[in-house]
């Protein structure tokens, strides 16, 4: 019997974005860990799952139907990639990994479908960023009840704290 486990790519922390600041902290967080982990973070972002029409529809593409235009999924991950990317600069070397995935449905269910292969799930305390989710219950409370793997939510900061 051999109980040598199997070689392969480590799997990767999932990171839950939306470009909010609670999204932004749960990104650096999820960017160091990889870094002590010598893993890869997929940073997935969820978008047009069903919910009406967010606020600044002009900068975001929806249109009066509540549905996403055809080119909502670029604006998004071009959104979410510029984001990561001064994260994973700021965070500085060793640079991680990022795989940026930009799905439409709702957050919790992408996550947690993203997250099948994962090590780790990271999410912050609150969502609703750039691109409106406003959504009925709690994205990370629904994830902490489902999730398969451990998960962190990143609290946000203590009041009067800077940065």
């Amino acid at each position: 019997m051999n109980t040598t486990p199997a070689s392969g790519p480590a799997a990767p922390i999932v990171v839950g974005t939306d470009c909010s600041e609670s999204a932004r902290r749960a990104v650096l967080f999820a960017l160091r860990e990889a870094q002590l982990r010598g893993v890869g973070v997929r940073a997935v972002c969820a978008y047009g799952g069903g919910h009406t029409e967010p606020p600044g529809t002009a900068l975001t593409g929806w249109r009066t139907s509540g549905e996403p235009s055809p080119h909502l999924q670029d604006a998004v991950a071009r959104d979410v990639t510029d984001s990561i990317e001064e994260l994973r600069q700021q965070v500085g070397e060793p640079y991680v990994e990022v795989e940026v995935r930009c799905d439409r449905g709702r957050p919790a269910q992408v996550l947690l479908e993203a997250s099948q292969d994962a090590s780790l799930l990271v999410v912050g305390t609150r969502g609703a960023g750039l691109w409106g989710r406003l959504t009925l219950g709690s994205t990370s409370t629904e994830i902490v009840h489902h999730a398969h793997l451990p998960v962190v939510v990143v609290p946000p900061p203590p009041e009067g704290a800077t940065g």
